[in-house]
């Protein structure tokens, strides 16, 4: 299939895409290269295949021409950058991708996969949360991906099939990597301080998934029958892999030689708290074979952090933290507050 995969120079992208590549599909990238400085290691095949240098918002009918089907990953990727500016949130994660849903499907691109979330269910309950609970989301990250879904599921007919992959909080490492999420971020402490460094209660529960695992969620639904994946979402990620936080940081400590945990000065509850059910998809889709856990993703980052020599300063700074990156874009004059280039994107 001839794939376009929007926002491919990301977190999550720059794995798809070798995935899709060596399932002989052709690739298309679309990206508005917020993060191009802030690679770790080296580029991989997202480099060279051909690339639509833009942002999601302004994407045009002509971008969509004899594409096959859409992965729609691009958009703000977290809580502190949906908290930064919440409409603008709004505008880029709900109402753009609600508006290349639109054009995909005038366009005749009957799959489109969009990249959701577990955050879709916020404060959720102890309880097993599956695909039929109810949303219940604490940010405006979280509640545009909910938005996204239920404004995008009323589209779906004969000619246009859309699928929602709720992906639990992920993990690994990856030429974007970002530090923002949970089991990258403690292990990170652990290396440069030697402290499992934990800023809530660590009460809380999260699935988790490596992006090696999410990635192959999208081939699999992209490769699945069309009756399998119509309007239909799946929690993304192994059911064994819920943990409260602590029980994260403790397996940090664990991998990471000479490393303990400690909480920060009123560390506090995280109001987001879910353990999800992600055996739907499995069930449901035969490709769908995930292999990581979250030790064996630890043991990863420890060994990719000393390859580089990695230095808290990088990841708690405007290099590779998101928030601070966009501010220092911002603040330097290159990015306007709307989060858009004020000369030509760079190639």
């Amino acid at each position: 299939m001839r794939v376009l995969v929007t926002g491919h120079n990301g977190y999550v992208g720059t794995v798809l895409v070798p995935m899709l590549l060596d399932a002989v599909h052709e690739v298309i990238g679309l990206d508005s290269n917020l993060y191009q400085a802030a690679t770790f290691g080296e580029e991989n095949e997202t480099s060279n295949i051909p690339a639509i240098n833009k942002d999601v918002r302004d994407v045009t009918r002509a971008d969509l021409d004899g594409i096959d089907a859409v992965l729609h990953l691009a958009g703000l990727s977290n809580d502190p950058l949906g908290d930064l500016n919440p409409e603008l949130t709004y505008e880029i994660n709900h109402r753009a991708s609600v508006r290349l849903a639109e054009l995909s499907k005038e366009m005749g691109i009957e799959r489109f996969v969009f990249s959701s979330s577990c955050s879709n269910y916020g404060a959720g309950v102890d309880d097993w949360l599956n695909e039929e609970s109810a949303f219940n989301p604490v940010t405006p990250y979280g509640r545009s991906k909910v938005m996204v879904e239920q404004d995008v599921a009323k589209m779906a007919d004969d000619r246009f099939s859309p699928t929602f992959l709720r992906s639990a909080t992920a993990y690994g490492v990856s030429p974007r990597l970002r530090f923002d999420l949970v089991l990258n971020n403690l292990t990170a402490w652990a290396y440069t301080t030697g402290l499992v460094y934990l800023k809530s209660d660590g009460t809380p529960w999260r699935p988790v998934v490596h992006i090696e695992d999410m990635a192959l969620a999208f081939v699999a639904a992209l490769h699945a029958p069309r009756e399998l994946i119509h309007n239909e979402a799946f929690n993304v990620g192994r059911p064994e892999e819920n943990y409260r936080i602590r029980e994260l940081a403790e397996i940090v400590a664990e991998v990471v030689p000479n490393s303990r945990v400690e909480f920060a000065e009123g560390a506090s509850p995280d109001l987001r708290n879910y353990r999800v059910d992600s055996s739907k998809i499995a069930r449901t889709l035969p490709e769908y074979k995930p292999k990581w856990t979250a030790r064996r993703g630890a043991v990863q980052l420890y060994e990719a952090y000393q390859k580089v020599g990695l230095k808290l300063d990088d990841f708690e700074g405007p290099r590779y933290r998101r928030i601070d990156h966009i501010k220092m874009l911002i603040n330097s004059g290159r990015l306007t507050d709307q989060l858009r280039w004020r000369e030509a994107v760079p190639a």
